[in-house]
């Protein structure tokens, strides 16, 4: 309970972000890159400082980035055609210009490191996908000091994650067929020796779709609910909002149905793998209420992707928590701040190591909580 833990220092601390979406920069070659998501790169290198100093200074503090660090579907400037756009070759040189475009944010996370007792553990998401190559991996982690390298791990296998007891993590896509993708067989290797990989279609939808119609309105992919993005956007945007919705369609009827017409796997499987997909629209509650009841020693779900913060306890005691996104999204939902960076993530205190099932709740708190940044000028960027 709280009062037994109110004057207890926590014996480790674990603090989850996730959908940071680094970009290749705000400018490229001298033009706007209105694929750059990620404006905060000194509110990040605030919030890692302050979890490697002070009270967190001798403290074991692990950093777990929950998918989608890097945004290697938002990278403008690509000298390839569709196809090698997935090649291993294509994912180095995307990478490359991510980790040139945010020094910063790559220094900060090699001074957390330095400190003592700190770690990173990096699960990857459906944005981040291509570092399942080994090359990416290695290149990520040779952007860091060679003294900490060994103090960051990004593994193929981390989709479910769980950093102490009862406390799970993944990124979140899983749910969604549309960007569910199998690490042990997505990537392929060409009769030259090239490696490519195979992104679900979702990756496919970003890319031809959402990036396109995104350097029209910068906002296509950053407002919420959907919905009211839609219906606001038939009043006041009509003719883009109709285009953007012909394309969505025209876009799914030719990567799915036709796929399917064309590799003749008839009417029933159309039919399982639509209402499969139907689950991007169902709500969290309805997806993880499952999660427990196959995962009956869990007692807290951590997930990012769809960029909305949620924390919801339920009646038994078990908890769900989105990360939300570090990324400026546009709430048209009146409860919520219109134009918000959330800057939100979850923090895990353990003040007792040695618990069980039972005692669970009076050892380990977790909570969501918004990093607020603290600023000594009285103005900053417009965007």
């Amino acid at each position: 309970m709280k009062f037994l833990r109110k004057n207890k220092k926590a014996k480790k601390t674990i603090i989850v972000i996730s959908d940071v979406h680094l970009g290749a920069g705000d400018e490229i070659n001298g033009r706007i890159n209105p694929l750059e998501d990620f404006e905060s790169d000194k509110e990040l290198v605030d919030f890692l400082k302050y979890y490697s100093s002070g009270d967190y200074g001798n403290m074991e503090v692990e950093l777990i980035i929950n998918g989608d660090f890097v945004d290697l579907l938002a990278v403008p400037y690509v000298k390839y055609f569709d196809d090698e756009y997935w090649s291993e070759k294509a994912g180095l040189e995307k990478l490359d210009m991510i980790l040139k475009a945010h020094p910063e944010v790559m220094d900060a996370l090699a001074n957390f490191l330095k400190m003592k007792n700190k770690s990173i553990v990096y699960i990857i998401g459906n944005h981040d996908a291509e570092l399942i190559f080994d090359s990416l991996k290695q290149k990520f982690i040779e952007a860091l000091p060679l003294e900490v390298q060994s103090k960051i791990v990004i593994k193929n296998e981390l989709n479910l994650y769980e950093p102490t007891k009862g406390v799970f993590l993944q990124h979140g896509h899983e749910y969604e067929s549309l960007h569910r993708f199998d690490e042990n067989s997505s990537i392929v290797e060409s009769t030259k020796g090239g490696k490519y990989f195979i992104p679900p279609w979702g990756s496919y939808y970003v890319t031809h779709v959402v990036n396109k119609y995104k350097l029209e309105r910068e906002h296509v992919d950053s407002v919420r609910p959907v919905r009211n993005f839609i219906i606001h956007g038939l009043l006041f945007d009509t003719f883009f909002i109709m285009r953007f919705l012909i394309a969505n369609a025209y876009f799914y009827l030719m990567i799915r149905f036709l796929r399917y017409y064309r590799l003749k796997l008839g009417w029933k499987v159309i039919l399982e793998e639509t209402i499969s997909e139907l689950s991007l629209f169902q709500d969290y509650e309805t997806l993880t209420k499952s999660f427990f009841e196959e995962h009956p020693d869990a007692k807290v779900l951590i997930v990012g992707h769809t960029h909305e913060p949620i924390y919801k306890e339920n009646i038994d005691g078990t908890k769900f928590i989105n990360t939300g996104t570090w990324t400026r999204m546009v709430n048209l939902d009146l409860s919520h701040d219109m134009n918000d960076t959330p800057l939100t993530y979850a923090k895990i205190q353990i003040y007792n190591t040695e618990y069980d099932k039972d005692s669970f709740h009076d050892s380990v708190e977790v909570k969501l909580q918004k990093w607020m940044p603290k600023t000594e000028l009285p103005y900053e960027e417009f965007s």
